[in-house]
């Protein structure tokens, strides 16, 4: 059973406010959240496959195909500087 002081206790810790009606309201909701919770530990399962997702997901994947790459004078026509062949940028250190 959640209390108004573990509300309090983890609105702290998410350095929230929360006004006395929010606290309430939040008491309240998680309580109801739990007791569904213990409602469906109570279902029998026995026969039920656990599963990762509802529905069968299969991953679509193209072809890994080798293809031309652009050629270095066409990526380095907007270049604001470029020297011996590469991008110019300013140094950081």
């Amino acid at each position: 059973m959640i209390t108004k002081k573990d509300v309090e206790h983890v609105a702290l810790l998410a350095r929230l406010e929360l006004s006395e009606a929010e606290k309430e309201k939040f008491t309240e909701q998680l309580n109801a959240i739990l007791e569904y919770a213990d409602a469906l530990k109570k279902l029998d399962t026995t026969n039920v496959q656990p599963t990762a997702h509802p529905l069968p997901i299969n991953n679509v994947f193209r072809e890994d195909v080798a293809r031309p790459g652009i050629a270095n004078e066409d990526a380095l026509a907007n270049a604001p500087e470029q020297e011996d062949g590469f991008f110019k940028v300013p140094k950081i250190v």
